[in-house]
């Protein structure tokens, strides 16, 4: 069995009805849910009091990538909402990072503070190519990682493929969230650096983040708990 509170399911809907009907499908399962761009940018801080009315978890994840200063504030106004978790772009450098951490920790519960690697869409070939980065996925994807911890940041969200590397390197503590989750037979859609739910957990991730093969089954409970059960 797959611990519930390892799943965070990504509600990444821009329709309002589809969106209560999934909360409704998860109430009381002890999952987490992701409210990302499409349903934020659709119907803005309800679809976080939504999902905390029904006793879900919230990974409020928005990605924010800009000036430090910019980023910090943006970090204080969404920390007035009842989120658990947030994230910023690696990307945007130490000083983005420390002024992030700056801004949210001496909140009394303040939410879990995640910095964004390589996303698990991006190919090395892309990586050199596009962002002109050199070297491999894994060796960015722990340049960040060290990088963020050495801001106190809770942990990163990277691909499932990096997981073991970054636990050798900065401990166990530091928390993985690890999108590019499919279960086995489902579509790869967009993602490209990929493994299966069981795969991910015994590899030592903390957070599964899995979408489409819940969210887009005609039964999205039942699809679940299949994950749960390892099917």
């Amino acid at each position: 069995m797959i611990p519930a509170e390892k799943i965070i399911v990504a509600l990444d809907t821009q329709d309002p009805q589809k969106f209560h009907q999934l909360l409704n499908d998860l109430a009381g399962e002890n999952v987490w849910v992701k409210i990302g761009m499409e349903i934020f940018y659709s119907i803005g801080p309800d679809a976080v009091f939504k999902a905390k009315d029904l006793g879900l978890k919230v990974f409020l994840d928005l990605k924010l990538h800009d000036i430090p200063n910019t980023v910090a504030q943006g970090l204080k106004s969404l920390s007035r909402l009842p989120i658990d978790m947030v994230n910023v772009h690696a990307a945007g450098g130490k000083v983005m990072m420390e002024k992030s951490f700056e801004a949210i920790e001496k909140l009394p519960n303040r939410p879990l503070l995640i910095a964004v690697t390589q996303l698990t869409s991006t190919t090395q070939e892309q990586m050199n190519h596009d962002q002109k980065i050199q070297g491999t996925v894994e060796s960015s994807v722990l340049h960040y990682a060290k990088l963020a911890k050495d801001c106190h940041f809770d942990g990163i969200v990277s691909s499932p493929l990096e997981v073991k590397a970054i636990k050798e390197l900065l401990g166990r503590s530091f928390l993985t969230v690890t999108p590019g989750i499919r279960p086995s037979g489902n579509d790869l859609n967009d993602q490209k650096r990929v493994m299966t739910p069981i795969e991910a957990i015994n590899i030592g991730t903390d957070y599964m983040v899995i979408g489409r093969p819940i969210t887009q089954s005609t039964n999205p409970k039942q699809a679940l708990w299949d994950i749960l059960q390892g099917k």
